[in-house]
């Protein structure tokens, strides 16, 4: 009876986890949480150093906004691609137009802060050194 019982509730574990579509500050919290060290990360390519929000973007549905700042520089806001509150994935990437990084002078950044406002109105905030986040 107890494997039945375990079994039930398994097969009700993907109903529930499919209904949540990631859209709230309260979902996005645990996992941007989570992966706080993953927020932003940077790459040379072609002369420029990227900066990528790929990891905050995937999860905008939740968040108000992203600002950031490069050396210790005035930040700036990262644009977002819109939430797709009436699609089955939300959060997916539609617009090929955006561009989920910054752009710098090759080699310019050195440390980075972020500050993540949730749709709810908190904030959670990050310090980065190029060294530990840079894609090799």
């Amino acid at each position: 009876m107890p494997a039945r019982r375990i079994l039930s509730v398994l097969c009700l574990v993907p109903t529930v986890l499919g209904a949540q579509t990631f859209t709230t500050a309260e979902e996005v919290k645990p996992i941007l949480t989570a992966t706080q060290g993953s927020w932003v990360t940077v790459r040379t390519w072609q002369g420029q150093d990227l900066l990528y929000f790929t990891q905050l973007e995937s999860w905008r549905c939740g968040l108000r906004e992203i600002r950031y700042s490069v050396n210790g520089e005035a930040a700036a806001v990262k644009a977002m691609e819109p939430c797709y509150t009436d699609a089955p994935s939300p959060n997916a990437f539609q617009d090929t137009s955006h561009l989920p990084y910054a752009a710098f002078p090759e080699g310019s950044i050195e440390t980075i802060a972020v500050t993540v406002t949730y749709a709810d109105g908190s904030n959670a905030e990050a310090q980065f050194n190029r060294a530990d986040i840079e894609l090799r």
